[in-house]
């Protein structure tokens, strides 16, 4: 069984009081739990790796913020070392914590670190059909264990939210935004944004000691490969600011960065060395007096949508397929008949889940599903209030890239090839972009958006 090693928040960093001062008191706790199993288990993210783990180099994480007491309707944040959380959790996360608390779905979020050396989920990357991401079928007993996995993950992540529900105490919230320059678009085209801002959020106890601190940076989380449980540059920042705040809890999300990379990569020195200079651009935001109080309620809304697919391959095209010489080619198509063969029909849509946080007209947070490009966080600063706008992506679900309608159009792996490894039966059809920001601009209340 697992090392379960739950720990609720102490208080023991000092800064300077007065930079709460006048601050509306919030209830806010936060807990975490180590997630690393002590069973073999295959690793997620990269299609090559043939083996279960081969050891644990960096303990794994899930970690959460709840905000409000019972009487405000709390709201729980989670950020989890995993390279992708399905709906179908955050879906039945919900549903426990409905039934033994007052929070509801619009209000819980989950937030993946997007590291791709933890375990793999039945939902990301592999389904009873088949392991779309290897492009071939993995042993019945690797199987049996990811399953297992999914299982067990479910179970510590209601018992992490349910801890920092418990630990709910009197404190002050604050935000603002710093920069990192560790990330670099990955793309091989002429233009290539990038968007290197570090938003954090520190939670402050009642005596101006920091108890938790949350950030969100546009990257993968892709700084190495080796076959071994690690959470990344993610996992070495959590890491450095709870060195540098004791007892305080790290928290890191990932911002809009499917097609950003960390530079340099290829060691796990690199992972470390990008990790502490997160966490020190963090540490010096947490420990100064310019980050801004919030003092407002906080609301929360989430709205479903479909993004269409572009037009599915006849049955006979899928058949001409299972003879590509390309074997993720070949793998999914055959994928596609099993299901057909099942009376499987295939989605013309991917449900997507679009979430707003907003601590009045303080601040607003946008959670993104899937791994969104920088394209959509650099659009919404452009049309909302950049100086009140947080956007994360691999945010609920991870089901698919989600490209701009410019990387849709130029395609690439972003753009369209990544749908093989996602077990999707087509791109996107042009317009994706439009429908996910039009949706956030319906839930995104009028205080945030810019006179035209």
């Amino acid at each position: 069984m697992f090392k379960r090693c739950l720990t609720i928040l102490t208080l023991c960093f000092a800064i300077d009081p007065l930079s709460a001062v006048d601050a509306t008191t919030w209830m806010v706790g936060a807990a975490k739990v180590d997630i690393t199993p002590d069973y073999p288990v295959r690793l997620n993210g990269y299609g090559g790796r043939r083996t279960e783990v081969d050891g644990v180099e960096q303990r794994l994480f899930a970690k959460a913020i709840a905000f409000g007491s019972d009487a405000d309707q709390p709201a729980v944040l989670l950020t989890v070392d995993n390279c992708g959380v399905p709906g179908s959790i955050r879906d039945e996360l919900a549903k426990r914590l409905g039934a033994k608390t007052r929070v509801v779905g619009e209000r819980v979020a989950i937030c993946s670190s997007h590291t791709h050396s933890a375990p793999m989920l039945v939902g990301i990357g592999i389904t009873e059909f088949g392991a779309a991401l290897f492009g071939t079928d993995v042993p019945a007993d690797h199987w049996e264990r990811i399953q297992r996995y999914t299982r067990d993950l479910t179970d510590l992540l209601e018992k992490v939210a349910l801890a920092a529900l418990a630990d709910r105490q009197p404190a002050t919230l604050a935000w603002g935004v710093g920069h990192v320059g560790f990330a670099h678009n990955r793309r091989v085209t002429t233009f290539r944004p990038e968007d290197h801002s570090l938003p954090v959020l520190r939670v402050t106890g009642a005596d101006g000691k920091v108890r938790a601190l949350l950030t969100s940076y546009a990257c993968h989380c892709t700084t190495t490969g080796f076959n071994k449980f690690h959470a990344d540059w993610a996992g070495c920042a959590q890491e450095y600011l709870e060195k540098e705040f004791p007892g305080a809890i790290a928290l890191t999300a990932i911002g809009c960065g499917a097609d950003q990379n960390p530079s340099p990569r290829g060691k796990y020195e690199n992972a470390i060395e990008h990790g502490q200079a997160l966490g020190a651009e963090a540490r010096r935001l947490a420990g100064g007096k310019t980050l801004k109080p919030l003092t407002s309620p906080l609301e929360c809304r989430t709205r479903q949508i479909l993004l269409p697919f572009g037009p599915l391959p006849t049955r006979a095209e899928w058949e001409a397929k299972t003879s590509d010489k390309s074997r993720t080619v070949a793998y999914h198509a055959k994928m596609q008949l099993a299901k057909l063969d099942r009376g499987i029909v295939l989605p013309a849509a991917l449900p997507y889940l679009v979430q707003v946080w907003n601590f009045g007209p303080e601040l607003a947070m946008v959670f993104l599903s899937g791994e969104v490009v920088v394209d959509y966080a650099l659009r919404l600063k452009r049309e909302l209030d950049s100086e009140r706008l947080w956007v994360n992506s691999y945010a609920n679900d991870v089901p698919a890239y989600i490209p701009s309608e410019r990387v849709l159009q130029e395609g690439g792996y972003e753009g369209g090839g990544a749908m093989l490894v996602d077990d999707w039966p087509a791109p996107f059809a042009p317009g994706v972009e439009d429908r996910i920001v039009g949706t956030v601009h319906e839930l995104m209340p009028a205080a945030f958006k810019r006179r035209r």
